[in-house]
């Protein structure tokens, strides 16, 4: 019973539910291993212990009693640092926000304890969750369990540090820019960016709305072990919140598509040069899904350079505005140096070039979905680097120029509001490879089945034993 903690959230959905073991007993082995191994690598910044097995005895309860379970029934994940949970900080790793208690949680976070999941920690993430590496003055660093010279990820680092090492079999995550895909990616782990309107999203504890980028792009997503774990991840998160005017009732399965499916690869980054290592990592992955009967065709999708520099253009455009002051108020010494070599090449924008930016939007939105038409899956690199290393990002104007090049395939998907996967595909010099899967708009089953082709000629390594 104490290796339950290697167990996917699948197999201990079903072993608690059948009671071959209880939630009280994984529950206990997941806070063990969370306790050998989160020293080593920080990615649980509040632990929750005590509260932990109580809501795993809850859960016990409810088996034996014989009540309706949810689908996560008694299974131990992780939540991040920037959403409620009733009763904790939402510091967002930000020292000033320490003690900024909430009380009542987010959408995602009822979701998952209405599917019946024991919250047994909350993850880190950079001050702001605005970087690709999880460091921060409040919680300190995370460090990759592959390799702590390397960036776990950002901005949900935490969350995918833990899921590699073995801390809980799912982590919540949410991705603006690349948060879930990116820290999936570097820690050779899956990661889901759900359709825009997927999963229902609002802050309580937050004294004014969201910029309009963030509400239009942001999403709530799962980090997991294995592609089935994601399934049952966004069967729990995307369910309806009154509270979230964007939140749209579509069906988690699609009508069957035209077979075969036909998939549209590419090798370039958004319009930069991937490196080789990347490249056949991609061409790799091609090959499996054109083995498993998928029509598989070399081809650039429309305007991946430009969605990427217009995703810059509308979002970070906007944080200058709504987002400046609490920066040099409240942000740490890294956050402040990445905050200024990130802004420096941003568009300072008036209103009326904000909207002829969002107007353009639409254009490139209505591009991709013709091109979805005929290509219903888009396979492309999650970044045209192997994971960076650690503080690349404040080292100079030039690290900083260097990250935000590499990583426009992920800048692009959430601009269109598009589903989208990080699988891993190996390990290269150390630390893990993979690829992104994009699909058409709530379209995640064909995404995740794609992925399951994937999984099938090189599954997650994970979890390991943190370096």
């Amino acid at each position: 019973m104490t290796e339950l903690w290697r167990l996917d959230a699948t197999e201990l959905a079903q072993g608690i539910r059948t009671r071959r073991f209880s939630s009280r007993e994984a529950t206990a082995a997941c806070l063990a291993r969370c306790e050998a191994a989160n020293p080593k690598i920080n990615a649980v910044v509040d632990v929750l212990a005590e509260q932990a097995l109580a809501a795993a005895d809850a859960a016990d309860r409810a088996v034996r009693e014989g009540t309706p379970l949810g689908v996560l029934h008694g299974v131990p994940i992780t939540l991040k640092i920037n959403v409620d949970m009733a009763g904790r900080p939402t510091s967002n790793g930000i020292v000033a926000l320490r003690d900024a208690t909430a009380t009542e949680n987010a959408p995602v976070v009822d979701n998952f304890l209405r599917a019946g999941a024991v919250v047994i920690g909350r993850t880190n993430t950079p001050a702001f969750s605005m970087r690709w590496f999880t460091d921060n003055a409040l919680h300190g660093r995370t460090l990759n369990p592959w390799d702590p010279s390397v960036t776990p990820g950002g901005s949900s680092g935490g969350a995918s540090a833990a899921v590699a090492a073995g801390i809980g079999p799912i982590a919540h995550g949410n991705d603006f820019g690349g948060s879930v895909r990116y820290p999936a990616y570097c820690t050779g782990v899956y990661g889901l960016r759900p359709s825009f309107g997927r999963v229902p999203a609002f802050l309580p504890s937050a004294k004014e709305e969201r910029a309009l980028s963030a509400q239009l792009m942001s999403v709530q997503g799962p980090l997991a072990r294995s592609v089935r774990d994601l399934r049952l991840a966004l069967a729990a998160m995307a369910v309806g919140d009154a509270r979230d005017p964007w939140w749209v009732p579509a069906p988690l399965e699609g009508p069957a598509p035209e077979r075969p499916i036909r998939v549209a690869f590419t090798v370039s980054a958004a319009g930069e040069r991937a490196r080789p290592e990347v490249v056949d990592a991609v061409r790799r992955a091609a090959g499996w899904l054109a083995d498993a009967g998928y029509a598989v065709e070399e081809v650039d999708p429309p305007d991946m350079a430009e969605a990427a520099k217009l995703w810059d253009t509308i979002a970070q455009g906007e944080a200058l505005h709504f987002l400046s002051d609490a920066v040099a108020k409240m942000a740490d010494e890294g956050m402040l140096t990445a905050w200024r070599y990130m802004c420096a090449n941003t568009p300072r924008n008036d209103a009326f070039g904000h909207m002829k930016a969002l107007a353009r939007r639409t254009t490139l939105i209505r591009r991709w979905q013709l091109f979805m038409a005929r290509y219903p899956l888009v396979l492309t690199p999650v970044s045209a680097e192997a994971p960076f290393p650690q503080g690349l990002d404040v080292s100079s104007q030039a690290g900083m120029d260097r990250v935000l090049r590499a990583q426009g395939p992920q800048f692009f998907v959430p601009l269109l509001g598009l589903p989208a996967l990080s699988a891993p595909t190996g390990v290269v010099n150390g630390v893990p490879m993979g690829v992104q899967l994009t699909g058409q708009r709530f379209r995640e089953d064909l995404v995740l089945q794609a992925a399951e082709v994937l999984e099938g000629r090189f599954a997650s390594p994970a979890p390991i034993d943190p370096a």
